[in-house]
């Protein structure tokens, strides 16, 4: 459910050293003996990059495309290794049918992009008075690729769809979304890896979290404890949601004052990154002796959680899930649809690169389940006025059904597992 804390401009520069600086936390809760869990853990290599691009292209082929485009992001990242982060000067990828990689870039930035580009790719650069659509068009002309169908990412933004599309007069601009959801959507074993080792350290953050927690603590030491720990465990802090008491029946939190105090619920929605790749974790528990209502309302998300899980089979329409899970809870008597006292959000939605990517166990998507695909499996319960519940652990497909990357607590008296 968390948002990714996203790359800065110039973040790359600043990201390994932002990782490394502990975060403050009580003294008697940092270990500096804690063993990375990412120690020998292989990261994406050129092979596995370049079977990306044989992917793409391969779909470019079957759809037609001349080639396709992206900006500075993760789909960038995902092709290329060049990590940078959006500003009005566009950083630009093009994915052509056949051929490298083409790179269109500013002149003065050069340097600081080619260090984290890991494919062979031809540079093309732009100073400060030229145009990059008119570096992109040339090179796609020299290419013989200027005409025909251009693909664009998702999610680069309109003025750069805008200046391609003016460039590019004997081309038609249109959406790349099949290109790019046909190759992110389904995880290789490499990419998995990853995201199970971000998971394995989410879990291990919080559990040692939720052992040193202590009433009269406000979300934001709750969360210092979780980074400090993510960081020493060897994951990038992506985001700590603390939730405390009725902040808890808002999935995305509340301003008001949260102290801990006996009795109170706790939500804990985190996640970290490792070798570019996301987890999103969220555990719920009581600070103290829970009441009967609590306990049922834990025990009815853990069921519906179960529920999903058992739903996301392959072959089926993501929307199922998401419908199944709807339908458990009605029966129960929160709804209907997404109706309070019920579950307002969706069910989960994708994860890789991004925390949340293409596409989501929502009930009108019809995109069928196939395997290699990621999703968060997070089917809250929330009570506005009092407190929710929402216990989130993502999973992977295989050719035989569903698998956790980390294991959902067995009881709310054992809620970290």
């Amino acid at each position: 459910m968390g948002v990714l804390d996203k790359l800065g401009r110039r973040g790359f520069l600043a990201g390994a050293a932002a990782s490394a600086v502990a975060v403050g936390g009580p003294a008697w809760a940092r270990d500096a003996g804690v063993k990375k869990l990412t120690d020998g853990l292989a990261m994406i290599g050129p092979a596995e990059r370049q079977a990306r691009l044989v992917r793409a292209q391969a779909l470019m082929a079957q759809l037609g495309f001349s080639a396709v485009i992206t900006e500075a992001g993760s789909s960038m990242d995902y092709f290329t290794g060049a990590q940078w982060s959006r500003s009005e000067r566009p950083t630009l990828a093009i994915l052509p049918r056949e051929g490298q990689v083409g790179m269109v870039m500013p002149k003065f930035e050069e340097g600081s992009i080619r260090q984290s580009l890991s494919v062979p790719a031809e540079v093309r650069t732009w100073e400060e008075d030229e145009s990059p659509y008119a570096i992109a068009a040339g090179l796609l002309a020299d290419r013989k690729l200027a005409s025909g169908k251009i693909g664009v990412e998702e999610t680069i933004r309109d003025f750069i769809v805008q200046g391609l599309a003016g460039a590019l007069p004997n081309a038609k601009v249109v959406p790349g979304a099949a290109v790019f959801r046909g190759c992110r959507m389904i995880k290789t074993p490499a990419e998995i890896a990853l995201m199970q080792a971000a998971s394995d350290i989410t879990v291990a953050a919080l559990r040692h979290t939720h052992a040193n927690v202590r009433a009269g603590m406000v979300p934001r030491d709750i969360a210092a404890l979780m980074s400090e720990r993510t960081a020493a465990l060897g994951g990038r802090v992506s985001f700590n949601l603390i939730l405390i008491g009725e902040a808890s029946a808002y999935p995305h939190g509340s301003r008001q004052p949260q102290v801990l105090s006996e009795g109170q619920v706790v939500l804990m929605d985190c996640g970290c990154n490792v070798g570019g790749y996301e987890s999103d974790i969220s555990r719920t528990f009581v600070f103290g002796e829970p009441t009967a209502r609590q306990r049922k309302v834990w025990a009815d998300v853990q069921r519906g959680q179960q529920v999903a899980f058992e739903a996301a089979q392959i072959g089926v329409e993501a929307g199922s899930v998401d419908r199944a899970v709807r339908a458990y809870y009605e029966s129960l008597g929160w709804g209907p649809r997404y109706k309070l006292p019920g579950l307002s959000h969706r069910t989960g939605h994708g994860i890789g690169m991004d925390g949340h990517e293409p596409v989501n166990f929502v009930m009108s998507e019809t995109t069928k389940l196939a395997p290699g695909m990621c999703f968060s499996d997070e089917p809250g319960i929330y009570i506005p006025g009092e407190f929710g519940v929402r216990l989130e652990d993502c999973i992977y497909l295989t050719a035989q059904g569903p698998r956790w990357f980390s294991q959902p607590p067995p009881s709310l008296d054992k809620p970290m597992g």
